[in-house]
């Protein structure tokens, strides 16, 4: 196969949009710093008001053009009435470019998730979440180099735009509750149904369909000393005929000044595994109100031949903080979190 070829081979599987290939959508190895993306029900599952978390991804430098990926996500959370209840709100930003043809994907979703109290005596709620929104994707035909090109006849392909929009929507429910008495120790479960509108996502008139995919998140939290715990936590995606399974552990040690309650810093190592793909090792630092965190995928695919093993890696930075309002969660005895 000549590399024209090869080019072309490439640029086939962008256009179909890996419509049968392991999985449909955009992933991140520290999927416990996206959980809008795993579930909408999972926003505002954490102890504050505003939450804001970023990750950076850069994959497959070492087989082609690197495919780069960026999300954004804010949550806000407020209590409603005079209930335990909580209602958050927020909105899910992220943008992804592949291969030399600078395939280019951007997702703004807004998200609405609903805190159900289902005690009076201890932390535990059921959340249910909506995302909806937009994606827009497009292409840059200038970069495409096939066969056809060499004819004199462009790239070949007969869609007239480089781009295309539309709309997407996820709903999920979760459950989440404290383990004992102690207040660290918590456990959630949840389920999402993502693409449940079915979207046409093609650059041609007969579009192409997403696939519905259904995701189960699992998570458990609980401390091992006075000065450190454990956390466990898992996703499994079943999209199609498709399945993707990644679980893992971080295990933290709170060090520095500042009682037990509020360390100043919380260093967590551990790692996840995406079952055949990737071996994943995890290095997370808090120094509140912010978290830092870094991975790196560690391909055990069938591509590690090609690849050396080199996958890529994830940079993660976080902010989660309290409002100066009288019903703030620093005040509230029950709240949502993990």
């Amino acid at each position: 196969m000549n590399r024209y070829k090869i080019k072309s081979f490439f640029i086939l599987l962008l256009l179909v949009q890996m419509n049968n290939l392991n999985s449909q959508d955009i992933h991140f190895s520290q999927f416990f710093e996206t959980p809008i993306l795993r579930n909408p029900s999972l926003a505002g599952i954490f102890t504050g008001d505003i939450r804001v978390q970023a990750v950076y991804r850069d994959q497959w430098n070492s087989v082609t053009t690197a495919y780069k990926t960026a999300s954004l996500n804010g949550e806000y959370k407020m209590p409603v009435g005079k209930s335990d209840d909580y209602l958050t709100v927020g909105l899910q930003l992220m943008y992804d470019q592949a291969g030399t043809a600078v395939f280019k994907s951007t997702y703004v979703l807004p998200v609405l998730n609903y805190h159900k109290s289902l005690s009076t005596e201890t932390n535990r709620y059921l959340s249910v979440g909506f995302s909806g929104g937009m994606v827009q994707r497009s292409i840059d035909r200038s970069k495409i180099t096939t066969n056809s090109t060499y004819d004199g006849l462009g790239d070949g392909e007969t869609f007239t735009s480089n781009q295309y929009i539309y709309a997407d929507a996820t709903a999920g429910i979760s459950f989440n509750t404290q383990l004992g008495d102690n207040v660290e120790n918590n456990l959630f479960i949840g389920g999402a149904f993502h693409h449940f509108n079915k979207p046409k996502n093609s650059f041609y008139r007969d579009a192409v369909e997403i696939n519905p995919k259904w995701v189960g998140s699992a998570g458990v939290r609980f401390s091992v000393t006075p000065a450190s715990y454990l956390t466990l936590q898992g996703d499994y995606a079943v999209q199609n005929k498709n399945q993707e399974i990644v679980a893992g552990a971080l295990y933290g040690i709170k060090i520095g000044a500042g009682d037990l309650d509020n360390p100043l810093y919380t260093l967590h190592g551990g790692a996840f595994l995406r079952l055949n793909d990737a071996f994943i090792p995890v290095i997370k630092l808090d120094y509140n109100p912010f978290s830092f965190s870094f991975s790196y995928d560690m391909n055990i695919s069938k591509l590690k031949t090609s690849s050396f093993g080199r996958g890529g890696f994830e940079l993660g930075v976080s902010f989660i903080g309290f409002t100066n309002r009288e019903n703030s969660a620093i005040n509230a005895l029950y709240c949502p979190r993990f």
